[in-house]
């Protein structure tokens, strides 16, 4: 585009400065003075300087005739007689001031394109490529403290050992210890990241430098490299002081990988990374942190011990640490007398501190909104289910027919996960479309789990395909609504043969296919190691899990048909039901107890029948 616009430029400066005026017509002294006799000059310009003679011919062409030096006078008496239109110039031209005129525009504008992509290519601070666009951030400017972050205690305590160290540097290489001089902070998006990096600017008490890593890249070779040079310059210029480069991935992805081979402009500007980084010495007083969702894309050599000596996880907050940041977010915002964070914290299982501080934003709009001056739980309720599922659609008109259907698919959802021991309990349960779903069943957990069990597992199956089998035993014509669950049922089953260990056919194997994506150059060309058998035998696994899951969630409905026909009939009635008008009607339910075999001994996909299935009578409590 660049090379384009000179080209476009300087055609037209040649063009605005030679001019487009008429053709001419070149006359010899004896043409010229056969026109004369003839009377077919219109009119005449003597030029003195040039030796020559301009105008127009009766016949409107143009022309120019020259004589020769010491002619000047003859020719002009003979103009004098035949034309009546005479003008003499008697003005000396420069043919070398006429030549400068003509081309200095032309000389000037590639002298500025020469100055110009020179001083790209030296990352001259002139042109403004070069210099880094790094914000220098004093302590006095971050408004965010350590004490503004809650749920990353570790994550705190990792950084703020960093800011006592450039604090105290003494007391640290007293004891002969060496800050990293690098930290990575790794973690899923909305975890709080880049709070942190905010909170260690608040706290610390040095110049605080930061940067996006898509700042680096130009489509220009070499400016991403003067950048980081000018970066690490001016940091170590102010030293001590902290580096912090928000999405290191746009800079720092794996080198020599992609289809077609890397990019010139971010290898070069990762090499100067890494180089400027190696170069650390123990008194530079400059540790960079860096943050990044996606470190398996991360070059090798970048998370190498000496560069990035410490990685720091910032992960989704516990139910602690939830109740925490709830604290946090609640500051300044009206809550009503009822409201209980730690109920919130309890129902928000897997929300990010992001989503915590949407949550409490969603409900702030929806007092606001309601004309409420207090935030109540129905509104931090209903945001959460918001945050999760997406506002409601009140307005879609669904038939009466259509209507039954999604009541008998959520109550199945409903039915199946109380039956079961291993899922978790019915919080609501709702035929008002939501986000994208014409109806949902939110079920959630009493407290964080880490480690999930096979039989949990399985039970969730169950629950999943609830909805399914609902349909087929009240309409016995099953609809596209089950697409979703039919999905992550699916993922759930391979998950748990292929990468889980949870089949006895298979073994404990992790035979799930590379997940590198074609940019990174893993999958282009790899060959697939599961062989044809395996991988037959891993369908097959996975049908019986399938298919059990089928099995166990039709017996389950059979055999609480009434149930469920009272809790469809209570949403078609009432549209929405919570915890406690949802276990008033499950309450009467009978569980369920798996005497099955698990899949894993070798037996066909599809052989589980109805005699492998044992039923209680016991109630489950609610």
């Amino acid at each position: 585009m660049l090379a384009l616009a000179i080209v476009v430029i300087v055609v037209l400066l040649r063009s605005a400065f030679s001019g487009s005026g008429p053709s001419v017509l070149p006359l010899d002294l004896s043409a010229f003075e056969r026109q004369l006799g003839a009377h077919g000059v219109h009119d005449a310009t003597i030029d003195a300087g040039s030796h020559s003679v301009v105008g127009t011919l009766n016949n409107g062409v143009h022309y120019r005739a020259d004589y020769p030096a010491g002619y000047e006078e003859k020719i002009t008496s003979e103009i004098l007689a035949q034309v009546s239109a005479v003008k003499v110039d008697k003005q000396s031209s420069n043919l070398w001031l006429s030549l400068a005129v003509q081309f200095l525009p032309l000389v000037l504008m590639f002298g500025l394109i020469f100055w110009f992509l020179r001083s790209i290519a030296n990352g001259s601070r002139a042109s403004g490529f070069g210099k880094s666009r790094a914000r220098m951030l004093t302590r006095d400017r971050p408004t965010v403290k350590f004490s503004d972050v809650a749920g990353l205690d570790e994550a705190v305590e990792e950084l703020g050992e960093v800011a006592e160290f450039l604090a105290h540097p003494s007391r640290f290489r007293d004891v002969g210890a060496r800050i990293p001089r690098g930290v990575l902070l790794i973690g899923p998006p909305g975890t709080g990241k880049t709070l942190l990096a905010k909170a260690i600017a608040g706290e610390a008490s040095v110049p605080f430098f930061t940067i996006s890593g898509s700042h680096f890249v130009e489509v220009f070779v070499g400016v991403g490299a003067a950048r980081v040079r000018d970066l690490f310059a001016q940091a170590k210029a102010s030293a001590p002081s902290i580096v912090f480069i928000d999405e290191i991935d746009a800079v720092g992805r794996e080198r020599g990988a992609g289809v077609g081979g890397g990019h010139d402009e971010r290898e070069q500007t990762l090499n100067q990374l890494l180089v400027e980084m190696d170069g650390f010495d123990g008194d530079s007083g400059v540790i960079l942190i860096a943050a990044t969702n996606r470190p398996d894309v991360l070059d090798s050599a970048l998370l190498r011990p000496g560069r990035f000596d410490r990685q720091v996880v910032v992960d989704r907050p516990d139910l602690v640490g939830r109740r925490a940041i709830l604290a946090v977010h609640a500051r300044g915002k009206p809550l009503a007398d009822g409201v209980d964070l730690d109920v919130v914290a309890r129902r928000t299982p897997g929300f990010t501190g992001a989503d915590l501080a949407n949550l409490l934003n969603e409900a702030a709009l929806l007092a606001g909104r309601r004309g409420f001056t207090t935030i109540g739980m129905p509104q931090l309720e209903e945001a959460s289910e918001r945050v999760l599922a997406g506002p409601e659609r009140k307005a879609r008109l669904i038939s009466d027919a259509e209507k039954r259907v999604i009541a008998y698919h959520e109550a199945g959802h409903a039915l199946v996960s109380h039956a079961l021991p291993g899922t978790d309990p019915v919080h609501k349960v709702s035929i008002i479309p939501r986000g994208q779903a014409l109806g949902y069943t939110l079920t959630l957990p009493t407290e964080d789990r880490f480690l999930v069990r096979k039989s949990e597992l399985v039970d969730e199956l169950a629950m999943l395909l609830g909805g399914r089998a609902a349909e087929e035993l009240v309409f016995g014509d099953p609809t596209t609504g089950a697409q979703n669950d039919i999905d992550r049922a699916t993922s759930v089953a391979r998950q748990m043969v292929t990468e889980f260990g949870m089949s006895d056919l298979i073994g404990p194997m992790h035979l799930s296919r590379a997940r590198g994506q074609v940019f990174l150059g893993r999958d282009a060309v790899n060959a697939s190691e599961i062989s044809d058998a395996v991988a037959s035998s891993i369908d097959a696994e996975v049908r019986v899990l399938i298919d059990n899951a089928h099995v166990e969630a039709r017996l389950i409905l059979a055999d609480n048909r009434d149930v469920l026909d009272a809790l469809a009939d209570a949403l078609i009635a009432q549209e929405t039901l919570d915890a406690a008008a949802a276990a008033a009607i499950l309450a009467g339910a009978r569980s369920f107890e798996r005497t099955i075999v698990l899949p894993g001994s070798g037996r066909p996909a599809g052989a589980v029948a109805a005699t492998d299935v044992s039923r209680t009578t016991t109630k489950r409590t609610p």
